[in-house]
């Protein structure tokens, strides 16, 4: 398994926002959004095996129990990631997993809750919106959007696929989120509207 980090840090968007976390990065992208944020994970990381990896996880997260595996785009490696997802869950982390919403995540399913970044089209890239269907109260969606373009983008793809997962809402770092936040509750959109956190007060 190629990893980029292993690090504990408050969670800056999705369900568990604010929490205390150990993400573990993975290497490795099969797409290119142009406003990646982590791009230095899209090659290199460090081949490790899976106990080596369980020990960076447990020797990081201290009293934590909560772990979130990114990228990159984790699913690449999900042949890896699923058994070291179960030993982990096993041994009392509650994990989460990213992923851009290309590759079908139902082999992981069983050990680890899903966020599904759907692509809108400010980032050039586009997810499998079929996947939609496939997630569960307990997973989350999210939409990083630039503008109200992205915004409509996403009020399509929820009429056309809806799902039981709660939608996220995450304007892109620095674009304006006031007419984005004004949108939302002039249409009353089931939502939730979420900054980065993580971005706002400078952490990982």
């Amino acid at each position: 398994m190629r990893v980029v980090e292993v690090f504990r840090s408050l969670q800056g968007e999705g369900r568990n926002q604010g929490r205390p976390t150990v993400f573990l990065r993975l290497a490795g992208c099969n797409l290119a959004c142009a406003w990646c944020d982590t791009a230095y994970a899209r090659e290199g990381g460090e081949e490790l095996d899976a106990n080596t990896v369980i020990a960076r996880v447990r020797a990081t997260a201290g009293p934590c129990r909560r772990l979130c595996v990114t990228g990159g785009e984790p699913l690449l490696q999900q042949e890896a990631l699923v058994p070291l997802a179960a030993a982990l869950a096993a041994a009392g982390f509650a994990v989460e997993v990213e992923t851009n919403g290309t590759i079908d995540f139902t082999p992981i399913r069983a050990h680890a809750a899903i966020t599904m970044d759907v692509k809108c089209p400010s980032s050039g890239e586009a997810s499998d919106l079929s996947l939609l269907a496939r997630l569960g109260p307990e997973d989350a969606v999210k939409f990083v959007v630039g503008d109200l373009a992205d915004l409509a983008y996403m009020e399509s793809v929820l009429d056309a696929h809806p799902t039981e997962a709660e939608v996220f809402v995450s304007p892109v770092h620095g674009a304006d989120a006031g007419p984005i936040a004004a949108r939302i509750v002039e249409e009353n959109l089931p939502v939730r509207f979420s900054l980065q956190l993580h971005k706002l007060i400078g952490v990982r």
